[in-house]
């Protein structure tokens, strides 16, 4: 006698995180990636030195529903 089989639950897709993203530096023109800190929302704006010019950027992050990340830099 043979136990019927349980329909197996389809899996829930996780969203793809990714852990960096680019910007190009307005300054310079170098692309430039960064890490980034999903736990910090998928609205972030913070303050960074550009690590080739070292002219100060505004970066806006936007992390989508599917975890991908969108950065755009600006002078500050």
């Amino acid at each position: 006698m043979s136990t019927p089989r349980r329909k197996k639950k389809p899996r829930k897709r996780r969203p793809r995180i990714d852990a960096e993203a680019t910007y190009v530096c307005d300054s310079c023109g170098e692309e430039i990636v960064v890490p980034v800190d999903i736990s910090a929302g998928a609205h972030q704006a913070y303050v960074e030195d550009c690590p080739v010019c070292c002219h100060p950027m505004t970066l806006r992050v936007e992390i989508d529903p599917d975890g991908e990340a969108r950065v755009e830099g600006e002078h500050e």
